[in-house]
């Protein structure tokens, strides 16, 4: 199989890679894991675009129009939920079901190969890729490369140079599931303090405190989310599979526990059940990628700009190094992510977009939302269909 451009991962940036890339005229692959693109708003289940806006302004402004924007007004016109503004940062609503969708419109439209439930398992210069799917090996030989997995799989692939947080600082994982048939609309802190009073009395462990539930726009319809310590069976390790069979036991195990709970205790869920599950657990930070340039933590705080510029990040630094909720830091301004975080170092026409391009872990913090997932996917399909 050929392809001028090879996009790996089908996440909010290879999405966006995928699609500006073909709109060039450019053959493209997409190896995706799941059976749907939108990586974390479908797999994982999270349920709002972040880093589409501008911070600490009035009414909502696309930080990034282009293919950002283009997919923020697509989900609002099928959805009908507006952006909302939380604190100091505007967010969009959004629904897997729906996004997943979209993915697939946007992909057809331009004629998009997509390869779903196919992992890359080797990958050569020049560029020559092995892909497994279901105990099948085959081949696809690429003009350029997109690494836009969230893993920086690639540079494990190519054995290249690449940067991964320790443990104990890393960005702790998301445990998103649904939830159908609560009659009243949510109280979020009453609910809160309903699982404080479980733990202390025992009823509940204390790794659930800290769920949070949000309203679908769905009728009866709720999303909980849970920040896990991903620590249950020694050092978090997102590229382990011992860790992330764990992660995954964990997050159901603490959602039946807390849904039953609430069966007993909580007006209006007395009928309530989960509705789905994740694909997959919400991995916030993994491998990144070392690029010609490294985008920093203090170059996001203070709202750096640059004249190689390719996209803005405009998301505040939203560090969860613990499962004990996010420390927020508000940057200057937005900053600039120069060209050469989307280049790998030392290989001609391979490029890096979404969490795992090169940046230090307080700048990934930033850059890792969809917002700005969708933005550095765009300028890595540009660069690789040129």
């Amino acid at each position: 199989m050929k392809a001028d451009v090879l996009v790996i991962g089908g996440g909010s940036a290879g999405l966006a890679a995928a699609v500006t890339a073909a709109r060039t005229g450019a053959r493209v692959a997409v190896v995706e894991r799941h059976g749907a693109c939108g990586g974390m708003g479908t797999a994982s289940l999270v349920h709002t675009f972040c880093g589409l806006y501008f911070q600490d302004t009035e009414q909502p402004e696309f930080a990034n129009p282009g293919i950002a924007s283009e997919i923020a007004e697509r989900m609002q016109s099928i959805t009908g939920l507006p952006p909302v503004k939380m604190g100091r940062v505007w967010v969009l609503p959004q629904h897997p079901v729906e996004f997943a969708a979209l993915a697939d419109a946007m992909l057809r439209e331009v004629g998009v190969e997509v390869l779903f439930h196919c992992e890359l398992v080797a990958l050569e210069p020049g560029w020559r890729a092995r892909v497994a799917c279901r105990g099948c090996l085959f081949e696809i030989e690429a003009t350029a490369v997109v690494d836009a997995s969230g893993d920086a799989v690639a540079a494990a692939a190519l054995g290249a140079e690449h940067g991964l947080t320790e443990s104990a600082k890393l960005q702790r994982p998301a445990y998103v599931w649904g939830i159908q048939g609560v009659t009243p609309p949510i109280a979020g802190l009453e609910l809160a303090g309903r699982i404080v009073e479980g733990v202390r009395a025992g009823d509940l462990d204390k790794s659930a405190l800290g769920m949070h539930f949000r309203a679908s726009g769905r009728p009866g319809e709720v999303f909980a989310t849970l920040d896990l310590s991903g620590a249950e069976t020694g050092d978090y390790d997102p590229t382990d599979p011992r860790c992330l069979a764990t992660l995954e036991a964990t997050g159901r195990r603490l959602a039946q526990s807390v849904l039953r709970y609430f069966r007993d205790r909580a007006a209006g869920w007395e009928t309530a059940y989960i509705s789905h599950w994740p694909t997959r657990a919400g991995v916030r930070e993994s491998r990144r990628w070392i690029g010609e340039a490294v985008l920093t933590g203090e170059d996001v705080m203070a709202g750096r700009r640059r004249d190689d510029e390719v996209a803005l990040a405009s998301w505040p630094l939203e560090l969860r190094e613990t499962n004990r909720g996010p420390k927020l830091r508000y940057p200057e301004g937005p900053a600039g992510i120069p060209r050469g975080a989307l280049v790998a170092k030392g290989f001609q026409r391979l490029f890096v977009a979404g969490r795992c391009l090169s940046c230090d872990h307080e700048a990934q913090a930033s850059i890792r939302v969809m917002g700005t997932g969708f933005a550095t996917g765009e300028a890595a399909g540009r660069l690789a269909a040129g």
